[in-house]
């Protein structure tokens, strides 16, 4: 299986939706790890084409500003003052190599070398919010001479499915059950976004057989998700392989309110703020505690608190919980070895091992039904089981019920449990690309 995800043009930061795509996606690739298949993770650089081109002539006219020519930003540019940052590191690390004399072209390396900055920053960024991929993927490498371009135009070209009209070329896709027929090259010659599609997702199933693609899309694209299915089956691959999950927006809030706007720069509030303020945990299990197609709110308050209330403290105070109980065990000179979990009959016992039991279902129905959310769901269900457990003997006045009791063989067997328990705790955690402490 390949699941490709976050694949934002690297023409800026990522910012907080690409952030819950990035959750999604690789607890995706988790789940489908965890049930049998053999993944890979990868990244689509949008390296070619027109905001390639714009961002390019950003750069340059912030590089020139600071040698002081007085030159004004290209009209479709980017007006963030990472692209200041950007021209900044060129100068610093290669002076005045890229300049030009006054309205001359700039040096195309200089376009080049930005993207290559920017993909770092954005590797660095995942890196830090524990994302890490197989492979990051050239848009550029798809039209290398006898690349996945020009296969691909060819399988369509043979099969009649090409059509030249006003100049371009169309994929005559009304002929498979579309409305409309698409441009895949405009006529000044240049390919458009779905003619890249297509050719990249002829490489996924034709070239590097993959049984199963999962791409992981911003909502916006929801209007290319057909078209691409159906030029998937026209270039000889199943439609049906392709798995194409849309994620909703996200809206931070911070006291009832909407936060749109970042503190430090007056613009979109980046991944990389988001993991600094409320840590890279909290904001992966926010990110998947609702369906991918549902809208969400981020409460940034409540990712930060200490108790209880906040989902994330809850879930990962328990894994320390049974952490802390099989070392006070250890302490008393007890072990789970040799317990025997016949003895394991009380009501909240037997419900902690039923829960427990839901794992392997829970991994099952996020790896077939392309449903990140249940795992955070699961791992409340699982710490609340724990946690009812862990504190029967105060609920029923009754210290016969602790783990640790006078009886040996009951407390070896409950240690077993509690093992067990934090065992799958840990692995749910696991799942979902999150941390899981010893200590908290």
């Amino acid at each position: 299986a390949q699941v490709e995800f976050v694949s934002a043009n690297p023409t800026g930061p990522l910012h907080v939706g690409n952030g819950r795509g990035a959750a999604i996606g690789d607890a995706l690739a988790n789940a489908l790890a965890a049930a049998g298949y053999r993944v890979e993770r990868e990244y689509y650089i949008n390296d070619a084409g027109t905001q390639t081109d714009n961002f390019a002539e950003t750069l340059y006219a912030r590089y020139q500003q600071l040698f002081g020519r007085d030159v004004p930003l290209p009209e479709d540019g980017y007006p963030g003052a990472y692209m200041v940052e950007l021209a900044e590191e060129v100068r610093a690390r290669h002076g005045d190599a890229f300049l030009r004399p006054p309205g001359e072209a700039m040096p195309p390396e200089l376009g080049q070398l930005g993207i290559e900055l920017m993909v770092g920053r954005i590797r660095k960024t995942l890196e830090s919010f524990g994302v890490r991929y197989d492979r990051w993927y050239s848009e550029k490498s798809l039209y290398e001479p006898g690349g996945a371009y020009e296969q691909a135009m060819a399988i369509l070209r043979d099969a009649g499915m090409l059509v030249e009209r006003d100049g371009a070329l169309w994929f005559a896709s009304s002929e498979l059950g579309e409305d409309k027929d698409n441009v895949v090259v405009r006529s000044d010659g240049r390919p458009t976004y779905y003619a890249s599609d297509i050719a990249y997702h002829w490489d996924k199933f034709l070239r590097r057989g993959f049984d199963l693609v999962i791409d992981v899309w911003g909502a916006d694209h929801h209007g290319h998700v057909s078209r691409l299915k159906t030029a998937t089956k026209a270039v000889g691959a199943d439609p049906e392989a392709l798995q194409i999950l849309l994620y909703q927006l996200v809206t931070l809030k911070r006291g009832g309110e909407v936060v749109r706007l970042s503190k430090r720069s007056g613009e979109i509030i980046t991944l990389d703020e988001l993991v600094e303020e409320v840590g890279a945990d909290a904001a992966r299990f926010f990110f998947l505690l609702r369906s991918p197609g549902a809208q969400m709110d981020f409460d940034l308050d409540l990712a930060v608190k200490q108790s209880s209330e906040n989902p994330v403290y809850y879930v990962q105070y328990a894994h320390a919980r049974l952490c802390s109980i099989l070392e006070r065990a250890r302490e008393q000179g007890l072990t789970p070895d040799g317990g025997n979990v016949r003895l394991l009959t009380a009501p909240h016992e037997l419900a902690l091992i039923r829960e427990m039991m839901q794992l392997a279902d829970v991994i099952e129905n996020v790896a077939t039904r392309f449903e990140p959310q249940h795992l955070p769901h699961y791992a409340q269900d699982l710490a609340t089981a724990f946690h009812a457990f862990n504190d029967a003997f105060k609920q029923q006045n009754d210290p016969s019920l602790k783990v640790i009791t006078e009886d040996a063989e009951l407390s070896r067997a409950r240690l077993r449990l509690v093992l067990a328990a934090r065992i799958a705790l840990a692995r749910v955690l696991g799942l979902m690309g999150m941390s899981a402490p010893e200590r908290m």
